[in-house]
């Protein structure tokens, strides 16, 4: 559980630095993504998904 604990929180630090850093580039960023279509979205979201779980296979090995 600890493990699970300390990956969320890096996972939270890498999330928000870009918000943190470039909230103004964040923004327009956003309003890009909302003028994708939900498929590419959906596309996006399941090659970083199976990116992730490869990532998490390699490091457990």
């Amino acid at each position: 559980m600890n493990f699970f604990l300390c990956v969320l929180g890096m996972v939270m630090v890498v999330e928000g630095l870009p918000y943190f850093a470039f909230p103004a580039k964040m923004k327009l960023v956003l309003e890009k993504v909302l003028e994708l279509p939900d498929k590419s979205l959906q596309k996006f979201g399941l090659a970083l998904m199976l990116a992730g779980i490869l990532l998490v296979y390699l490091g457990k090995r």
